[in-house]
Parts: structure tokens; sequence; C-alpha cells
């Protein structure tokens, strides 16, 4: 997952370390059928809506959901595509 994300944001996948920890630890994981976080405090998580990156402007209200939003489909669809090519290597095996 780290490797996808220095490779699709260069030298700034540091400052995205928060929302992949994030997005992993609320994506399922069919091995406990649930989220790690959910399985770990027995609830869903709330979202994050307050993080910038570094020397980024401070956006406001709506602006901040939907910012946040974005960078998580993104990631989610990354870590996705990251899975989706460990398997395949996996079943050629």
């Amino acid at each position: 997952m780290l490797r996808a994300c220095m490779i699709d944001f260069g030298k700034g996948w540091v400052n995205h370390l928060p929302l992949v920890e994030f997005s992993y630890n609320n994506s399922y994981h069919a091995s406990i059928k649930a989220a790690p976080f959910e399985a770990l405090y027995g609830r869903k998580c709330r979202s994050p809506i307050c993080w910038n990156e570094v020397g980024e402007f401070y956006l406001t209200g709506p602006e901040i959901v939907q910012e946040t939003t974005e960078k998580m489909i993104q990631i989610k669809q990354r870590m996705q595509a990251a899975h989706d090519r460990q398997k395949s290597y996996t079943d050629l095996k």
C-alpha cells in the first residue's frame, strides 16, 4: 500500500500517510469480516474533517468535507488496485 502511495504521490507521499492509515483502518478486511477500527472499538469510526496538507491554505465547511472525501476515495481506489495486483501475482503460483 505504501509503495503505491509513493509511486502515485511522488515526494509528497509523506503528507498523505494519515489518510492512508485512516483508509486502511476503515476498509473492510475479509479475514476479520470487519474494518480493523470497527473490530477493535466495536463501532464505526467518525471521519476526519480537519486534515490539511503542510503549506496548504485552510479550507472551510463543505470544502473540507469534499476535499477529504475525494482523497479518501482516491486512496481506497489505489489500495484496491494494489490488492488486485498482489492477488494476481499470488494466483499465478
